[in-house]
């Protein structure tokens, strides 16, 4: 794996201030095809596999743009990461700067269990807004809103209407 820059026009250059030569070894390649052709690995892990086969092959990043349908910079960015990086890296997600998430494991199974549970006396049903009140009454969480636990209680298998398996039985 070598760090080329090349000569580039100055227009070139305001887009593209360096140009990463895609080298790969025979053990690399074998790893690529074998990764394209396992089927396990995810869209993204397998499209990355051949940004970085066009490119040893000397396709520019505007071709592999076009051949595998995906932004030309993230062509940029893989063949900058397989170069900069080593090939492992190229392949992998970076971490997401999202927010972290709001209830941990623990906490999600004590608001599947709640949902499940029989409402409060007056109530017919657990209302999402309920259920975020009683999580934060007894400290099990700071604070949480109703969305959180509509997305935590999306996950599950639980579902409202059905009456077996709902967490908020008819």
């Amino acid at each position: 794996m070598f760090l080329h820059r090349v000569g580039c026009s100055p227009h070139e250059e305001e887009h593209l201030a360096h140009k990463y030569i895609v080298d790969v070894t025979a053990a690399e390649r074998a790893e690529l095809y074998h990764l394209i052709k396992q089927g396990k690995p995810s869209a993204r892990k397998v499209a990355r596999a051949h940004m970085l086969l066009h490119a040893a092959e000397d396709a520019t990043d505007e071709e592999v743009a076009a051949t595998l349908r995906v932004g030309l910079s993230t062509v940029h960015r893989t063949r900058q990461r397989f170069v900069e990086e080593g090939l492992a890296t190229a392949l992998t997600e970076r971490r997401r700067s999202g927010t972290r998430q709001k209830l941990d494991g623990k906490q999600e199974a004590c608001l599947v269990a709640l949902a499940c549970s029989t409402p409060p006396a007056g109530r017919k049903r657990w209302t999402m807004q309920l259920l975020a009140d009683r999580l934060v009454a007894p400290q099990l969480v700071e604070a949480v809103s109703d969305e959180t636990v509509r997305r935590v209680l999306k996950k599950t298998t639980s579902s409202r209407g059905n009456v077996k398996n709902g967490a908020f039985p008819a």
